[in-house]
Order: C-alpha cells, then structure tokens, then sequence
C-alpha cells in the first residue's frame, strides 16, 4: 500500500542514524566497563573513601542508563519494521496513525540520543546553574530576563528536568535584573552550555506609550554544578558571608525567606548568593556550590592550574557581540550568530523550542 510505503521509505532513512548511534554508544565497551567499574565496588575498602565510591557509582549509572536507552530504541524501531510489514500485508489502514505516531517518536529520540553523543565533555553530565543578567535599558531589559528565565523553565519542563530558582533581584517595576535558578538533570550542563553568551531581542516594547521598536540585551551565564565528587579548594579565609532578607514583592517566582546568603571570593570580587532554600544553612551550602561552580568554569575556560591563578577582573561582564538575535518586529526569526541556526516561529522558541539551537552548537564544536 502507497502509505505503508511512505513508512518504510522512513524507516530506511533512519537505518544509517541508528548504525551511526550504535557505533558512538558502543554497548560492548560500555559494558566491560561497567565490569571494571563494578569490581572495584567489592573491593574491601571500596567505602571508606567516600568521594570516590560516589564518582564509581554515577559513571556505573551513567553508563547504564546510555545502554538502556539505545536498547530500547532499537527494539522501538524494530518493532515499527515488523508492524508496518504485518498492517501492509494485511492492508490494514486502521492501525496508520498509530503507527505514524510511533515513527516519529522514535525519530525525535533518535536525535536526542545522536545529541547525547555528541557531549564528552568532563562536566557535561552534571546539572546546569544559569544566571541572567539584565543589559542597559532598564524596564525593557529586565522584561527580556524575565522572558529568558521563562524560556528556560518551559525547555526544562519539557525534557523533565528539574528547575529550581537560587536567587534574584527584582527590576524596576518589571522582570528581574538578575536571576540564578538550577536546572537537574542528565547531561543538562552539556546541553545548556551553549547558551552562555549575550542575547538581544528586538520588538515593540509593550512599556513604550509611543509604540517604538527597542533593542535589549540580556547575558546567560551557565555553569556546571559541583557536586562532592568533585575537588575545588577554596580558603575560608578568602571568602566574607553576608546574611540579608529577600528583596521585592517577586510574585510568582518568590519563595520568601529571611535567612539568604551572599558570598563574595575575595581574591576575585565574585559574588553570588542564596535565598530560595528553606533554612540559612541551605542557603549556605547552595551558595558555596554555586561560587565553587563559578569559579571552576572560570578556571577551566582560562586553561588555569589553580583556582588561586583567577585574575580579579573576571568577574566583570563583557557583553561584546550577542550569540543570538530574537526579532518580534518587524518579522519574526530568532537566529545563532555562531552556527546560522534559525528559526521562524519566535513564539515556539519562547516557549523552550531552544533544541535546535542547542544541536547545531554541539555539532559545529564537534567539528573544531
């Protein structure tokens, strides 16, 4: 029948994809070194360094899950093959749009699995804290955080991550001037990696009584998050605590609290705080993860030995040229200056659709 032919035609094309896939994922390897890794659990005093048993047990699990996500891809796919085969043999059309549903499930898994291959970096599994910055431009900038911040929450909603919100500081009537929110989940910092950067959105600014197009710019900054596997040194003696209570009315986005904390590294000047956690203690621990984050991605994007190696003017923001435009008028596109990727429907990027973008990205540095 020509529709189970389209179907199949379909399938074929996927046929080198998945053989791509099952080469990077590499099940045999994957599994002896599961093997490895596991033979060091019995060891005897396999415990009694915790950091490290901790490291074993998430590369066991990494490794794991990789195995069983394309096991059960391939048997989606083949089992696609087989009931086109059997509802073409027995030209059975009431079963097409199921089918058709299936394919292009398994096409979108496919993709996201031919991604996941494609992050090797060091911190790419871990989970993402980002932080927004409003640019100059007041109301109209801290409104373009806010709508960031948005798009983000709606990416990790759809990819059924986790999203918490760390801390902000509220704009002049409008958004945020800043915002710091973590994002858990698998591989999440490999993905969000490639939204740091400058971003500046073009429209009719709805805060303009004369109805005049205005440009914004907001900076992303994404870090890795540190979790105890993970040495970072940091003197106590470098770092001065403050405790202060949540500021602004917030609305939705507030979880108010009088036990916020703000730490500054003193060698550097760099600041971030906590105020979203339910005790000061929280708040503390969150804090110190998020500035030892900070301060090893500064440490890795600088090729430094030390943490103690990090120059004091790094913690000023260079807003240089964007990394993506997003134009609401007077057409709509949202375009990656870096890699070309664009989009036409500026709404649906808005709502997360940022995939796109995220692969292009991870292709084009696969290339250099």
């Amino acid at each position: 029948m020509v529709q189970y032919d389209e179907l199949k035609s379909l399938c074929k094309e996927m046929q080198p994809k998945i053989a791509e896939l099952g080469s990077a994922v590499n099940v045999k390897a994957l599994n002896n070194k599961i093997s490895v890794l596991e033979e060091e659990t019995h060891k005897p005093d396999f415990w009694n360094d915790q950091k490290n048993s901790k490291k074993v047990l998430k590369n066991i699990s990494i490794c794991k899950d990789k195995i069983k996500k394309y096991e059960n891809l391939f048997k989606m796919y083949k089992n696609i093959v087989d009931f086109i085969d059997l509802a073409d043999e027995t030209e059975d059309l009431s079963v097409y749009n199921d089918i058709l549903l299936d394919l292009k499930k398994t096409q979108k898994e496919l993709e996201n699995q031919l991604t996941e291959t494609l992050l090797g970096g060091e911190y790419d599994s871990n989970n993402a804290i980002l932080t927004l910055h409003a640019g100059a431009g007041g109301t109209e900038a801290q409104d373009w955080v806010d709508m960031l911040y948005r798009m983000y929450f709606k990416w990790a909603e759809k990819r059924g991550f986790k999203f918490k919100l760390l801390d902000f500081l509220d704009g002049d009537g409008a958004g945020f001037k800043s915002v710091s929110f973590l994002i858990s989940g698998v591989n999440a910092y490999g993905y969000l990696k490639s939204e740091a950067g400058v971003h500046r959105l073009v429209r009719i600014s709805p805060f303009d009584a004369s109805g005049r197009r205005h440009t914004s710019f907001a900076s992303v900054e994404v870090m890795p998050e540190i979790d105890d596997t993970i040495e970072v040194e940091i003197s106590e003696d470098d770092i001065k605590m403050d405790f202060f209570r949540a500021s602004g009315a917030g609305g939705q986005h507030i979880n108010k609290t009088s036990s916020a904390v703000r730490l500054t590294h003193i060698p550097t000047g760099i600041v971030v705080s906590c105020q979203n956690e339910r005790s000061q203690h929280q708040n503390k621990e969150m804090a110190m993860r998020m500035l030892k984050s900070k301060l090893l991605e500064i440490k890795e994007k600088e090729h430094l030995e030390k943490i103690e190696d990090i120059r004091g003017d790094q913690k000023k923001i260079e807003w240089g040229s964007q990394i993506r435009s997003y134009v609401f008028m007077p057409y709509t596109m949202v375009k990656d200056h870096r890699t070309n990727f664009e989009v036409g429907n500026v709404n649906s990027v808005m709502d997360g659709g940022i995939d796109g973008f995220i692969n292009a990205y991870l292709k084009m540095e696969s290339k250099n």
